[in-house]
């Protein structure tokens, strides 16, 4: 069962976690498939696939808990969402948390964005106050059920109150009952130190594309990582751009057999049906219709 308690347990048992972000069935069944203990959704990757638009909080929360839900039970390791700025003010976020938590999510992040909010690597966005944080922080924690749920407090504030500002709130979200602290867009390992030093709970950082630099967050070794005390990457760039950058090379390919007019074998680009089927538990679906059904006979 997809549950809070497995990822309160890997908390617990695990030195360091490694979380790719995950934005449709494709993505969260190929990570389970790979070995990963745990997924978490992007925001960004769920907005800019369901809606085709940048991640400026366009995205409703009626739209992200429904995908999550269709995400978290489609597999069996637990998966952490992305619950932006919370939707509202702390009595919306009350209502919130109990939604992501009726979806089956292992828990969720909530940002102290205002509203609108946007991507945290994007220029131009804005924090709430400390006091305002704080209720939401509070409202989460009244709002869940089991007491596994986790409430993950991410800050926006490096860029707009510098380390000083983001290590002022760490402190504070943590005192308020925030089980994990997330810092977005740090910009050096001595940030990390210094939030990691200051928050006193687990703190999970954005590594962004994982295997590729962008221009934010640095690329940071995971055994670097792991000894300046941070408990869990997530990855929400990586698996969409991975797709990005596999799509546009099996277009230019079926562009090239439309000019060519000739017929193309390309395994090197494309997986075979029986992959999909295999991923997607097609053999576990027929099973499944040959004991309940009278279509296989």
């Amino acid at each position: 069962m997809n549950s809070p308690r497995k990822f309160r347990e890997l908390l617990k048992n695990e030195a360091f976690i490694v979380s790719p972000g995950v934005y449709d069935g494709y993505s969260i069944r190929l990570v389970e498939a790979a070995g990963f203990k745990t997924a978490c959704t992007s925001g960004a990757a769920i907005s800019n696939a369901l809606l085709g638009i940048a991640d400026i909080g366009v995205m409703g929360l009626t739209e992200n808990v429904n995908h999550c839900r269709n995400l978290a039970r489609s597999v069996s390791i637990p998966l952490t969402a992305d619950a932006d700025n919370g939707y509202g003010n702390p009595v919306n976020v009350f209502h919130t948390v109990r939604m992501f938590e009726e979806a089956g999510v292992a828990g969720v992040n909530l940002e102290d964005q205002v509203s609108p909010k946007r991507c945290g690597h994007m220029p131009g966005k804005d924090v709430v106050s400390q006091a305002e944080m704080l209720k939401k922080i509070e409202a989460a924690c009244l709002a869940r059920r089991d007491d596994d749920f986790v409430i993950i407090a991410r800050t926006d504030a490096l860029a707009i109150e510098g380390i000083e500002g983001a290590v002022r709130r760490a402190k504070a979200y943590a005192a308020a009952g925030a089980d994990m602290l997330f810092p977005d867009a740090v910009r050096t390992e001595d940030d990390i130190k210094r939030i990691v030093d200051a928050a006193g709970i687990p703190v999970t950082v954005n590594m962004g594309f994982g295997i590729r630099s962008r221009p934010t967050t640095p690329l940071i070794p995971l055994p670097r990582l792991k000894a300046l005390g941070v408990k869990r990457i997530s990855l929400p760039r990586m698996l969409p751009a991975a797709a990005i950058h596999a799509m546009q090379h099996a277009l230019q390919a079926m562009r090239g057999v439309m000019e060519s007019g000739e017929s193309v074998d390309r395994p090197d680009l494309l997986v075979g049906i029986e992959d999909i089927m295999k991923l997607m538990g097609y053999e576990e679906m027929r099973a499944l219709e040959k004991r309940l059904t009278t279509l296989a006979e």
